[in-house]
């Protein structure tokens, strides 16, 4: 039922809570605001902007079982203004990566679950 990437429990809890009808209207919309919360985060041109696409992609990346992706956001919301840009881009590119994967774990779920 799921990826390496997404945590199993949690998705098993969202399923319960939405019902099999809410589910993939859940997963739409996850993917689709984080879509934007990426683009986001890879276009912030100051540490305040960084730091608060970073802080928003983790909270519901972790709410969605997206585990790892929610720390890579983490580790990226808490580094020092000063950090080197290319820390900064190394970052980016691990969320960019692990992003893609949870879209297509979800993705893969929703070609096995009803759509409303």
């Amino acid at each position: 039922m799921t990826t390496a990437h997404l945590d199993p429990d949690v998705l098993a809890t969202l399923r319960d809570i939405m019902g099999e009808d809410q589910f993939p209207v859940l997963v739409h919309t996850y993917l689709t605001d984080s879509e934007h919360r990426l683009a986001q985060l890879l276009a912030a041109t100051d540490a305040r902007a960084l730091r608060d696409a970073a802080h928003s992609f983790k909270g519901s990346s972790c709410n969605m079982g997206a585990v790892h992706l929610a720390q890579l956001c983490g580790e990226l919301e808490h580094l020092p203004v000063e950090a080197p840009t290319h820390v900064v881009a190394d970052l980016q590119a691990k969320i960019t990566v692990e992003f893609t994967a949870i879209r297509e774990g979800f993705l893969a779920i929703l070609d096995r679950s009803p759509l409303p």
